[in-house]
């Protein structure tokens, strides 16, 4: 009897500690379900909120597209009268000034904020998606069911378009990346112009607005001169085909009207007696002649340039109008043609040494009176790539001319104290001035030095 009533107290023991441990495990598991409701409740809410951005930001994208093209059918015309340009200004001007809004005067080495980056790409592949419609008719051969050819017309888009957006969008990137490779950087670093003297950096030209440069005492290691020089040479790179880019479809544009009415009676008038002689001389060297001409501001450079252009210009028509008589003179035409490429020489460098010029009388005249909607994106497209390609080089020409400055006084003696600094190879322009067309046209590696 005992034992059997040992036997059920223990049996009753046992029964109540697996009852015990069962509501343990009742509680946990109902608190674990508790805990994943309210985690799935919270996940829920995360995603609606997501949802609910993004529905916003597409509603906001959708909005500023509206207005952007809007403006471009109305021909920036907002009363609606119909006195608006034509397409093809609206979108160049378009383009233009988004690029003026998102990049303004890059004054430092740096990546271009986030936000600035993002609206850059998304409003230019607004602007750039007009192109994708702009198409020719090619043939095509067709196989029919019954296995026979024909030929047939199809439509593709048009192939300056198709040669060169994808190209100008690789330049574009190539440039953004070269930015945001400076990142990291950590060998020089900007001082704001309102510094004490003691503080300031070196200003390489005479832009006093912009921040000065400083490098360690010594200058920047060698390393981090080799990885600026390939920097350089990206932007470079860059500058040089955006450049082909625009001057291939300025010529393909027409000279308008007004501005032919506008030129003098001959190239003589038009470059003045002095430039006149000096480019009709027998033995013509355009470096020389470059080195005879006052180049100390940009607007002797420009009204140089305006004077080139038009002279070419009255040149060309002369020689149109008398191949189309049986009587001209040989002798003068040929001269006419001598004297034409010697301008455009002179032209090829001017552009290759001074990249960031205005642009000319007769690329404003083109640009204006033009119709074509292709030519307008290519052009205003490849014009603001080469205007940043050129003020990235310009920083870099900072950085390494303050380097080649820290160089000089680290590396001076004692003895030269009094004897004066050597100037450093770039020049205050802060563009390399070496005008060798092999260089303009891509042939040599890199821009040489003056």
């Amino acid at each position: 009897m005992v034992d059997d009533e040992e036997q059920t107290l223990e049996t009753h023991e046992d029964e109540e500690t697996m009852d015990a441990e069962q509501s343990t495990t009742d509680v946990e598991q109902s608190a674990e379900v508790k805990q994943e409701g309210s985690t799935s409740d919270s996940d829920k809410s995360t995603e609606q909120e997501k949802s609910a951005n993004i529905k916003e930001k597409l509603k906001t994208d959708m909005e500023q597209m509206k207005e952007k093209f809007s403006k471009l059918l109305l021909g920036e015309d907002m009363s609606g009268g119909g006195k608006g340009v034509s397409s093809a200004l609206a979108l160049s001007n378009a383009i233009t000034n988004l690029a003026a809004s998102v990049f303004g005067e890059q004054r430092k080495l740096e990546p271009m904020p986030e936000d600035r980056k993002m609206r850059w790409r998304k409003e230019v592949r607004w602007l750039l998606s007009v192109t994708d419609h702009i198409v020719e008719f090619v043939p095509y051969q067709h196989t029919a069911r019954d296995g026979s050819n024909m030929e047939i017309m199809i439509t593709k888009q048009r192939k300056d378009l198709l040669m060169n957006i994808p190209a100008l969008r690789k330049l574009d990137k190539m440039l953004t990346d070269c930015l945001d490779n400076f990142k990291d950087q950590k060998e020089f670093w900007y001082v704001s112009k309102d510094a004490n003297e003691s503080e300031k950096g070196v200003q390489r030209s005479d832009k006093w607005w912009l921040p000065t440069v400083k490098v360690p005492p010594g200058g920047l290691s060698e390393e981090s001169r080799k990885w600026m020089q390939k920097q350089k040479d990206c932007a470079n790179q860059v500058l040089k085909a955006s450049m082909a880019i625009n001057a291939e479809v300025l010529a393909e544009m027409e000279i308008p009207e007004n501005y032919i009415e506008d030129l003098p009676k001959n190239g003589r008038d038009s470059l003045g007696d002095t430039i006149y002689k000096s480019i009709t001389v027998e033995f013509f060297d355009p470096g020389q002649f470059l080195a005879t001409i006052d180049l100390s501001s940009e607007h002797k450079i420009l009204d140089l340039k305006n004077k080139m252009e038009a002279s070419i210009v009255i040149w060309k028509r002369k020689m149109h109008q008398k191949e189309s008589r049986s009587w001209g003179s040989s002798v003068k035409m040929e001269r006419r043609e001598l004297f034409e490429e010697r301008a455009e020489t002179i032209l090829i460098l001017l552009k290759q040494r001074f990249p960031g010029l205005p642009q000319s009388s007769l690329d404003i005249c083109k640009i204006e009176s033009n119709k074509d909607v292709g030519h307008a994106v290519l052009e205003s497209y490849s014009r603001v790539l080469e205007s940043l390609a050129n003020t990235v080089m310009n920083r870099i020409e900072d950085v390494l001319y303050a380097d080649e400055l820290a160089q000089d006084l680290a590396n001076k003696s004692p003895a030269s104290d009094h004897t004066p600094c050597q100037t450093p190879r770039h020049t205050p322009t802060g563009t390399p001035t070496s005008t060798t067309i092999s260089d303009f046209m891509g042939w040599g590696s890199d821009q040489g030095d003056s």
